[in-house]
């Protein structure tokens, strides 16, 4: 448990200074995820118990549209992920592969924290939420993100969003 908070610390930390969109979530195994956010759709689902696969189309008003293609990997438990991925219209080279980590707390009263970092070659991308289930397999989600790209503009700010699971 202490290596968790530690790690959440950490993830948090690194937020404040510089994600994706879509909220980390804690499925089972072949459950499917499908949101909608602020700025962003997606829809994933666990294949296995430790692997989840996801799509997500991100609207950034001044990078046009992004459309991103990506796995996750339960490394401890539910609670700690490694992520890659692979994002198309970036700004400079269009696309980019990257990878990073999701660290997400264990469910307490229906709500959990999460925090996510992911970088590629051209941006950096932060994200520090809260899911908080309201009924039965639907969550509500608010969260803070920060996308960072090398060239261009930061894209940063609150969202809110709803994800149901089935």
């Amino acid at each position: 448990m202490k290596k968790i908070i530690y790690i959440f610390s950490m993830l948090f930390a690194l937020s404040i200074s510089t994600a994706m969109a879509a909220p980390v979530n804690t499925l089972s195994n072949n459950e499917t995820a499908v949101g909608l956010g602020t700025t962003d759709s997606y829809i994933e689902h666990k294949f296995t118990p430790k692997l989840t696969i996801g799509y997500q189309y991100l609207d950034r008003d001044e990078y046009d549209h992004q459309n991103d293609l990506y796995a996750q990997y339960d490394l401890f438990g539910s609670n700690l992920k490694a992520v890659a991925g692979f994002r198309n219209n970036l700004p400079g080279d269009n696309s980019n592969a990257y990878g990073g980590l999701a660290v997400v707390s264990p469910s307490l009263l229906g709500s959990q924290l999460y925090a996510s970092y992911v970088t590629g070659s051209d941006f950096g991308e932060t994200q520090v939420g809260l899911n908080m289930n309201i009924i039965a397999n639907i969550d509500f989600n608010i969260n803070y993100h920060n996308f960072d790209p090398d060239n261009g503009h930061d894209k940063h700010g609150f969202g809110v969003g709803a994800t149901v699971k089935f």
